[in-house]
């Protein structure tokens, strides 16, 4: 009893000290004290955080916590909650002590490839009711340390530089980009009206309109990891704009490549399946539909980059969400539209649909989604 007063005592003057100051006391960080959990393979990335909280000194003073997204922590042998978002508050440590009735709690954070960097958890003397919000603010920047602006001049640069290789595009070739933009070629299909408009892929007119398109899909891949997996990328990289532009670039190289496969696959598939000249119409419907896709994602990228950057986030989750769906609804567009004008038997086409599009777009999408979290 003795030694609760004299620490009770010692708070007060402490608090009176302080008075209406906004900065927070540090009694205690406990982030040093951070244990990892083990890995169960080379390959396999850490999953939890594990920290012994004291539940007996200073019963008045608070533990700030802070936590990263999707995390799922535990009090004790408790559930405590799940963050669907990056999470910061306080507690009083008193409070937790009559919880629990003991002197020490284990507090042990759930999440796929977490480390010590991206918790925080300290004992501190004093916080401000009104500060919450500051505190939050403060963790979202300052603890994963996203440079805004920096991400902002890498979209822009990345978006002028695409704007002025489809202007050159333009001007060189002229039917094939009016041919290839417009969206009203995706309801009268064109394409499959047995003209063959577009039968040289491995040509320059063509090759360069597909490097274009992967440059502004590639701006898109980037900015998405930059925003969804900071961390992740800034424990193997250096993030500054010469490396974000690097990335681009190498990932608008690597995804022509992809696109030259898939069309030697489609190619393959078409004459394995006995489909005459389909790879042609085929791949390009589809790409026309990612072009427009694209468009619409950077455009809303570039809205909340630059009015509602606190809302990236969301928006890029609901936008390549809404990509996926488009993609799903394209590839069922294409079969409806093959049935009813190049006659062939549905389970026929059905199957080379599966096996071209649908089960690889699926897997990229598992993959793409598993990095994403």
């Amino acid at each position: 009893m003795k030694k609760l007063i004299s620490k009770s005592i010692i708070i007060f003057l402490l608090c009176y000290a302080v008075g209406q100051q906004a900065y927070t006391q540090v009694l205690e960080d406990y982030n040093p004290n951070w244990t990892e959990g083990e890995r169960e393979t080379w390959f396999s990335s850490n999953d939890r955080l594990i920290l012994d909280l004291d539940l007996d000194n200073f019963p008045l003073a608070y533990f700030s916590f802070e936590f990263p997204d999707h995390s799922v922590v535990f009090l004790g042998e408790k559930l405590w909650f799940f963050t669907d978002q990056d999470t910061a508050f306080t507690a009083r440590v008193g409070e937790l002590k009559k919880e629990f009735s003991r002197d020490q709690v284990n507090l042990t954070v759930f999440k796929n490839g977490i480390s010590s960097d991206n918790a925080s958890v300290k004992k501190i003397l004093k916080i401000e009711s009104s500060d919450l919000s500051m505190i939050e603010e403060g963790f979202l920047s300052e603890k994963r340390k996203i440079d805004r602006q920096g991400i902002r001049d890498f979209f822009i640069i990345g978006l002028f530089v695409s704007l002025l290789l489809i202007a050159l595009y333009k001007l060189a070739y002229p039917f094939i980009f009016a041919m290839m933009i417009k969206p009203i070629s995706l309801l009268n299909a064109e394409d499959f009206s047995g003209s063959g408009s577009l039968q040289r892929f491995f040509s320059l007119d063509i090759l360069f309109y597909v490097f274009i398109v992967n440059m502004l899909l590639s701006l898109m891949m980037v900015t998405g990891f930059v925003v969804f997996r900071h961390e992740w990328l800034e424990a193997r990289l250096e993030l500054n704009f010469t490396t974000l532009l690097i990335l681009w670039i190498a990932g608008a190289f690597f995804l022509l490549l992809l696109t030259i496969f898939k069309f030697t696959a489609i190619k393959t598939m078409s004459y394995l399946f006995d489909l005459g000249k389909l790879e042609f119409p085929h791949f390009f419907y589809l790409l026309r539909l990612v072009v427009i896709s694209t468009i619409t994602l950077i455009v809303v990228c570039l809205f909340f980059l630059l009015n509602e950057f606190s809302q990236i986030k969301m928006a890029l989750e609901l936008s390549f969400a809404g990509f996926f769906w488009i993609y799903i609804l394209g590839i069922l567009a294409l079969f409806l539209i093959m049935v009813n004008r190049l006659g062939f038997k549905k389970y026929h086409l059905f199957t080379y649909l599966c096996i071209a599009e649908l089960v690889p777009f699926l897997i990229l999408a598992k993959l793409v989604l598993d990095l994403g979290h």
